[in-house]
Formats: structure tokens, C-alpha cells, sequence
């Protein structure tokens, strides 16, 4: 009798730890919230029983590897995964981000006070994430996007989220081999303006806010399509040139750009449109008047701040028929209490501002009470 009722005890307890188990999964399950990514094509989100995985697959031009990333929630067993992989337990508290265009998506998502440093923090321009800068929450790790890696080791951040234009990344790796997980955001590298803010969702897989920042995307994506479809009625198309001079050399916007897909879904006639290249292209002062001499808006000019201002850095610039009708505009005039440029922290998190903002300059009768956020008309 006593051994019946020792082998009950044991059944008892081993179905107990059998139902623990299943609804100890069923709670990572529900931490780990599926994502659908629709426009962005630099990363993807896989939920699995125990983690999700991120990998990412255009972190910067010509990249001939991809970076996994597994995600688990803290208190649970380390998975395992097949292939080289970053493991990171979420949600991540203490971050350092060195990016500015991070900076929004933090912010949007109410993370700003997770963020502890930066590098050369004088690039923010957001005034929430600036009085943390002065309170000393946010700490300064560097210049010109160069972290300092003593700082940062003295900081202990649990993420970093990085990024590199050219594939250096010999600081990152020396920072994760002391065992600080490095996440490369890519965001910069898609030509689809939702696809650069869908990448907010790879940011709040880390903090457990895939709800939130799945209904931010959908508002931004909403407006963008809603601003798009109103700018087909517009009757007309007008002309466009874009860029400006680096010493000897117009650097236009390719057709299958960034800036070329804003210019269409505006309703505009880009003149460079059907140039298949996602980058910049390369010309010579006579080719691009040639072409573009009668356009009739100039967007997109660079930093100079007035008309007389760009007739300074090049006095050939007169002779375009937008800078004599003064029609030209520039995306870099409002900046921070720093210095930083809001279009560059910003813009990639709200395609449907600068949209509407294009729109607004193109056909200014389907939006008559709308003043841009990013664009100014240089005087």
C-alpha cells in the first residue's frame, strides 16, 4: 500500500511538471508576438516555439554575409539554433543606439529612457531625447558616430543597435567579444520609404512592443497610401531635378531611389525616373542642365539656405528656370537645438510627412491647409 501511494505522488507531480511546461511555453508564445513585415526586404522575423529569429540581410552595400539574431525571454533557457547566431535576452533595458534615425523609433515606442549613450549625442534633435542629454541620462560615447569603447564597456549596455556604411565593423566585434550583443540595423538601405519606418518593428522586437509599434506602422502606412492615392488627382506633373553640386560633380537621385519613389508617388515628372540605379549617379554640370534647365521644381538642393546663398557655391546654378521662378527647396533647413538635421533623425519614420511635404510644393491645390514639416522654399 505504501508503494502505491508513493508511485500516486510521483504520477501526480510528474504531470504537474508536464502541465508547467506546457504553460511555461504557452507564456514565451505570448511574449513572443508574430510580426508581418510587408514593404521592408533588409530583414525578416520568425516566431518559434521558445524564441524568434531576426536575420538581416542588407546591412550595407555589397554585404556578402547575413547576421542572425535569436531573441529569448530573460528567465528562459538559452535555445539553440543551427548556424551562427547572436543570442539576446529580452526585453533589453540599458541600450546604445548610433544612429540619430533610432532615435524616433525609441521615442515612438516610449523606450527613450532605456537609451544610456550615444555617440556625438550633439546629432539629436528630438527635445524629449535632448533633456535627457542634459540630465545626464544619456551619456556621450564618441565623435562622428565612433564609439568609444571604454565608455561604452563602463556603461554596460545590454544592446547595442549599430550600423556601418562600408562593413567596418571592427568596434562592434570587439565589443561583443566582451559579451555586449550588437544588433546591425539596416533600415537605410531600402529605396521604399515604408520600408525604412517598417523597421520600427525590428526595433521593438527587442522591448517586447511588437503590439505597438505594429499599430504606429499601420497609422504612418495609412496616411502615406492615403497621400499618394490624393495626389493622382492632380491634372498635372510637373518637372523635377533633384541634388546638387560636390565640387565638380551633380550628384542626381537614381530612378529606383529612395528620394525617386517619394518624387512619383507625389504625382511628379522626376527627370531621371527611368534610370535603374537605387544610389546616386554621378554627372557633369552640362549634362544635368541640358536635361533639366526648364524643370519646374528644384527639391532637394542641399544645405544652402537661401537663393543667394547657393548663387555663392555656384554661380552656373542661375541658370535653371527653378532658380530664377524660385522654386527651389531644401529638406536641411530645420535643424535642432544643436545643429542636427530633423529630416535625417525624422524623415525615415515619417515618409507620410515628407510626402505630404512634396505633394504640398507640387500641387498645392489638393492640400491647401497643410504647412510641410521638412521642406522650405529657399528665398
Amino acid at each position: 500500500m505504501k508503494n502505491l501511494c508513493i508511485l500516486f505522488i510521483l504520477f501526480l507531480s510528474f504531470q504537474s511538471c508536464k502541465k508547467g511546461n506546457k504553460e511555461g511555453t504557452s507564456i514565451i508564445t505570448k511574449k513572443l508576438i508574430e510580426q508581418e513585415v510587408q514593404y521592408a526586404i533588409g530583414f525578416t522575423i520568425k516566431n518559434k516555439e521558445t524564441h524568434k529569429e531576426i536575420k538581416i540581410t542588407s546591412p550595407w552595400p555589397d554585404a556578402k554575409n547575413s547576421f542572425t539574431y535569436v531573441l529569448y525571454p530573460k528567465g528562459t533557457k538559452k535555445p539553440t539554433v543551427n548556424g551562427k547566431a547572436s543570442y539576446i535576452q529580452i526585453p533589453v533595458d540599458k541600450t546604445v543606439v548610433t544612429s540619430t534615425t533610432d532615435i524616433p523609433m525609441l521615442e515612438y515606442l516610449e523606450l527613450e529612457n532605456k537609451l544610456i549613450g550615444f555617440p556625438h549625442c550633439d546629432y539629436i534633435s528630438s527635445e524629449k531625447t535632448r533633456s535627457l542629454i542634459d540630465d545626464g541620462s544619456i551619456i556621450e560615447l564618441g565623435n562622428n558616430g565612433h564609439l568609444n569603447t571604454e565608455l561604452t564597456l563602463e556603461l554596460a549596455p545590454e544592446l547595442i543597435i549599430g550600423y556601418s556604411a562600408t562593413g567596418d565593423t571592427k568596434t562592434y566585434d570587439l565589443l561583443e567579444r566582451t559579451g555586449i550583443p550588437v544588433v546591425m540595423n539596416g533600415s537605410w538601405m531600402e529605396q521604399h520609404p515604408l520600408g525604412r519606418a517598417e523597421w520600427i518593428k525590428f526595433v521593438a522586437a527587442f522591448y517586447n512592443k511588437e503590439k505597438e509599434a505594429d499599430s504606429i506602422f499601420k497609422k504612418i502606412e495609412k496616411d502615406y497610401n492615403e497621400a499618394s492615392a490624393l495626389a493622382k488627382n492632380a491634372t498635372t506633373s510637373p518637372t523635377v531635378l533633384s541634388g546638387n553640386m560636390f565640387k565638380d560633380v551633380w550628384y542626381i537621385p537614381g530612378g529606383d531611389s529612395y528620394v525617386a519613389k517619394f518624387l512619383k508617388d507625389a504625382n511628379t515628372k522626376y527627370l531621371w525616373e527611368k534610370t535603374s540605379k537605387t544610389g546616386s549617379i554621378a554627372l557633369n554640370f552640362e549634362s544635368v542642365l541640358e536635361k533639366a534647365q526648364n524643370a519646374q521644381l528644384w527639391i532637394g538642393s542641399g544645405s544652402s539656405k537661401s537663393l543667394s546663398e547657393l548663387k555663392e557655391k555656384n554661380n552656373r546654378y542661375t541658370f535653371f528656370e527653378a532658380f530664377k521662378n524660385k522654386t527651389v527647396y531644401s529638406s536641411t533647413l530645420k535643424t535642432g537645438a544643436k545643429g542636427g538635421l530633423i529630416y535625417y533623425e525624422l524623415g525615415p519614420m515619417r515618409p507620410d510627412l515628407i510626402l505630404k511635404d512634396i505633394i504640398q510644393i507640387a500641387h498645392p491645390e489638393l492640400l491647401t491647409d497643410y504647412e510641410p514639416y521638412f521642406f522650405e522654399k529657399l528665398n
